[in-house]
């Protein structure tokens, strides 16, 4: 067994595989960007190396630098984890050659997965399905639309070094197929240096449904079950679940056999996926096959009670699987949910900056042991951390483990209720509402299903909440409690004593100077400890919670049930508010006498500042591009600058026609959220 890895990626795959490589006696050498050096991934390794500069082209893809650093730390074996250089036939390759162990597959393996039209072939070969379509690279638009004819509408065209979602159109028809064509082609050649393009037939209602699959150098492989990662957003994962709600055991076992020949053909060694998708009548093609560990494995680990990361690094030193297919259990039921740095409610924009406060829900379950039926908490951030924009999204991924499908469901709604991130946004209150969506609660959803239910964006009506008047009660609980140890300090005036009142007043803003006022009473219980019953709206709410008032998760029952929710005293712009958090839903709330409320109907309206002659940046990130001079005429939907964030580059536009009369911001600026760029006239 080695003695000594290195581990070629950041954030919380790094963090992952130090885990499991420290329950093996194994030492860990970290490499680091000059963005990373407070990383937690430096910080939980043995030792650590600077690669360079923050941009990953210049750290973590230079593969020199990252096999210097395993030789010069007389490291045995590079673990890449996923993205980066994971799936890099060259970098495998390379490694080997140096006299190195690739804790992946062969590079012959990867070679083979990863062009599409390829791998298409070869899967054919090893009497995989594959959907019907066009596997030689397509010339022109006019063969394109040829070739659909034949196919049947609807078709997908996707470039052959596609990923991402970028190379991919889907076409109802002739004009559709002509356009998107030389659309797929020029996204392709400008994004992978690689224009050719393929098409096949458009699977109606599919599934995106995976196998893992674990090989040894012995020739033995096995299939782990499968995934169901359907809910996706621009092609991009956002829940994972083991096993998959919608396939038969029928279908689970062909889907399985089917991934192991592909495997065996290939001569795989080490854990990989082959992704399927699959139709409404659970007729399943191959996709293609991801030669490495993926994003959700966490799914499968809980289920089989496997440690995948381990696996990989038996195989890698050359022992055998110690496990027949006979042998691989399936024990309940298994949700991750992708925890991002992004505001949904201003589509998705990438957030930036410091953790404030980074409070994961408490973990029952570890990445390196079989716990079950518990949480776990995979990340590679921490407390005061920065979120650079110089990398992917992810804050974490959080997995819980049920019994069954539905005790999964309510693990991971209470698990979201106390996941506390504070100083940048993330995508929870997102979370929260796609587990309460009574379509994916059903399992009844195929990859449409955000793009269906969320195609206008997604907006603070969309959380439902069973009781929203709950979160109006806690904030007069709340805030009851503060008057009680107002009224304990000591020093206070005689005859000016603070007073406990009971009877209180929630005035929520609505916006556009309107603001909701709800009557709260708060009945306190002489000689109970934190227990009051609180009548809001004509309901009765008997809580109980012996959580501190500096607290931002707060726990507790509620007319004798269980909750956990999130509390802050004070916002930016009203430090005597009330933010409640539960369940998605959130409500920002003075709670106030009922003289102070009468006194505050009476204050004049101030309207913000009239920002419709800006041009502000949406999102922290590098300003890339200015695509319009002082003086210019700009009609609506005219690109006018461009900001990188996050491997992301997002295009800013006009909402209107009009004239540009400054340039506030220099490309190559780092912005911050509302910052100008242009100023019209």
């Amino acid at each position: 067994m080695f003695k000594k890895i290195l581990i070629a990626n950041r954030g919380e795959i790094a963090c992952r595989v130090i885990v499991t490589a420290r329950k093996m006696g194994i030492r860990t050498v970290a490499v680091y960007s000059e963005a990373d050096k407070d990383a937690r991934h430096v910080e939980l390794a043995d030792e650590s190396v600077l690669l360079g500069p923050a941009p990953s082209r210049e750290s973590y893809l230079v593969a020199d630098k990252i096999i210097a650093a395993a030789k010069s730390t007389g490291a045995e074996a590079i673990h890449p984890g996923y993205g980066f250089l994971s799936e890099n036939e060259d970098f495998a390759r390379r490694v080997e050659d140096e006299g190195l162990v690739f804790i992946g597959p062969k590079h012959y393996s990867i070679a083979a997965m990863g062009d599409k039209i390829a791998s298409k072939k070869l899967a054919g070969e090893a009497q995989v399905n594959t959907i019907p379509g066009y596997n030689e690279p397509i010339l022109s638009a006019e063969e394109a639309v040829g070739i659909a004819q034949k196919i049947g509408y609807p078709v997908m065209i996707k470039a052959s070094a596609g990923g991402g979602g970028k190379g991919l159109r889907v076409a109802f028809n002739d004009k559709e197929c002509f356009e998107g064509f030389t659309s797929c082609r020029n996204e392709a050649r400008n994004s992978f240096g690689d224009d050719r393009v393929f098409m096949e037939k458009f699977v109606e209602e599919p599934r995106h449904i995976e196998i893992q699959v674990l090989g040894d150098g012995h020739g033995n492989v096995v299939y782990l079950w499968e995934r169901e990662c359907s809910i996706q957003r621009r092609h991009q994962k956002v829940i994972e679940e083991a096993p998959s709600p919608f396939i038969s055991e029928a279908t689970r076992r062909a889907m399985g056999e089917q991934a192991v020949a592909l495997a065996k053909a290939v001569k795989y060694q080490s854990a990989g996926t082959v992704e399927f998708v699959v139709g409404k009548d659970q007729g399943f093609y191959f996709l293609e096959m991801n030669t490495r560990l993926q994003v959700e494995h966490p799914v499968t680990e809980c289920i089989t009670g496997l440690d995948l990361v381990e696996q990989m690094i038996r195989v890698a030193a050359g022992e055998k699987l110690s496990f027949g297919q006979a042998d691989v259990k399936r024990d309940g039921w298994a949700i991750e949910c992708r925890i991002n740095a992004e505001d949904p409610f201003r589509n998705f924009l990438p957030s930036t900056g410091r953790l404030v406060k980074y409070q994961p829900p408490e973990s029952s379950m570890v990445a390196a042991e079989s716990e079950r039926y518990g949480v776990r908490v995979d990340t590679g951030v921490y407390e005061g951390g920065e979120i650079p924009m110089f990398y992917d999204s992810m804050i974490a991924k959080l997995i819980v483990h049920g019994k069954d499908r539905l005790d999964a469901i309510a693990k991971m709604r209470e698990a979201l209720n106390g996941f506390v991130i504070r100083g940048i946004t993330s995508n929870i209150p997102f979370q929260s509402a796609l587990m309460a969506h009574p379509d994916f609660k059903s399992g009844n959803f195929n990859t449409g299903f955000i793009a269906a239910h969320y195609g206008g964006g997604f907006r603070a009506e969309d959380v439902p909440h069973d009781d929203p008047d709950f979160l109006l009660a806690l904030a007069g609980f709340i805030r009851r409690k503060a008057r009680e140890r107002e009224a304990g300090i000591s020093g206070q005036l005689p005859g000016h004593e603070v007073r406990i009142e009971s009877d209180y007043v929630a005035v929520v803003n609505e916006g556009g100077g309107k603001a909701s006022r709800h009557a709260i009473h708060v009945a306190e219980y002489v000689g109970h400890l934190g227990e009051a019953t609180v009548h809001v709206n004509g309901k009765s709410y008997q809580i109980k919670c012996l959580s501190r008032l500096n607290d931002i998760r707060i726990e507790g029952t509620v007319n004798g049930r269980p909750f956990t929710a999130q509390a802050d005293r004070g916002t930016p712009k009203n430090p005597l508010a009330y933010r409640i958090q539960h369940l998605g839903r959130s409500v920002v709330a003075n709670v106030i006498s009922p003289r102070a409320a009468q006194l505050l109907a009476l204050m004049p309206y101030k309207a913000p500042p009239d920002t419709s002659k800006l041009l502000l940046s949406p999102m922290p990130g590098l300003l890339v591009q200015v695509g319009v001079q002082v003086g210019q005429q700009v009609q609506a939907g005219e690109r006018l600058a461009a900001i990188e964030a996050m491997k992301m580059e997002n295009v800013l536009v006009a909402e209107r026609d009009g004239k540009v009369a400054s340039i506030e911001a220099k490309v190559g600026e780092s912005l911050a959220v509302d910052q100008p760029i242009l100023r019209f006239e």
